[in-house]
């Protein structure tokens, strides 16, 4: 079952860039394009919406006051051409706030976090999940792959450069450690040094500073020992000291 999305913006050049955005994602349906929340609230209220790409200022209702006026149980991205509405957007419970033109890079980790999204709200509600298994996307030589989050082993940071090292192959992402950490449900996944991000259920041992995973033996940073430690013992009750 795909994501089903609707864009609401009274720009059609803004409309068409998340267009093409979306068009490199095979698991999103676009449902329709709307200048304005007005025109498209038959769909929003037949509850077919899993997310929404909304403006700010359009000419008929302002973005920020449909939120308020409305009670959805779909994701909300804002879309706007104004960073000052940041704050008051996250606080009426946005999935994002995306700034324009919006770049295709910045634009893969909002779908990354949509996806998360999703599958958490559906385990939560015990529904059927499409997506079983929880996944992100990389843009790996200029195209989008698919990593199942359990395939992951670790993550080290190589100056502009990332490596994911997963169960089946390894992957280089033109993308910082902090932000592919971010993107990262941090109950899974925890950053142990500058250079590393680790799955936390893919540890074998820890020897003094140090993590085993898959044979790599990885550095735990000074600055992040105790929160390390307390995070690995709290969820692996079974590892080696």
């Amino acid at each position: 079952m795909n994501i089903k999305c609707i864009i609401i913006d009274d720009e059609p050049y803004a409309i068409k860039i998340i267009e093409s955005h979306l068009a490199s994602f095979k698991n999103i349906e676009v449902l329709g394009s709307f200048n304005s929340p007005i025109e498209a609230l038959e769909i929003i209220e037949n509850g077919q919406v899993d997310v929404m790409f909304l403006d700010i200022n359009m000419p008929e209702m302002n973005g920020l006051d449909f939120i308020k006026s409305s009670k959805h149980d779909y994701q909300i991205i804002i879309t706007t051409a104004y960073r000052e509405y940041a704050v008051e957007s996250f606080e009426l419970d946005v999935l994002d706030y995306l700034v324009k033109p919006i770049p295709f890079n910045r634009f893969l980790k909002t779908m990354n976090k949509l996806s998360q999204a999703i599958n958490k709200n559906q385990s939560a509600n015990g529904e059927y999940l499409a997506n079983k298994e929880p996944y992100i996307f990389l843009k790996v030589d200029k195209k989008l792959v698919k990593i199942l989050l359990k395939d992951i082993l670790y993550i080290e940071s190589l100056k502009d450069y990332i490596k994911v090292i997963t169960t089946h192959g390894n992957y280089l992402v033109h993308k910082s450690l902090t932000g592919i950490t971010e993107e990262l449900p941090n109950s899974n996944f925890i950053r142990v040094h500058r250079s590393y991000t680790i799955a936390i259920d893919k540890i074998k041992s820890v020897e003094g500073n140090l993590v085993e995973i898959d044979s790599k033996r990885i550095p735990i940073g000074r600055n992040y020992v105790k929160h390390v430690k307390d995070t690995i013992f709290s969820n692996n009750k079974d590892l080696h000291i």
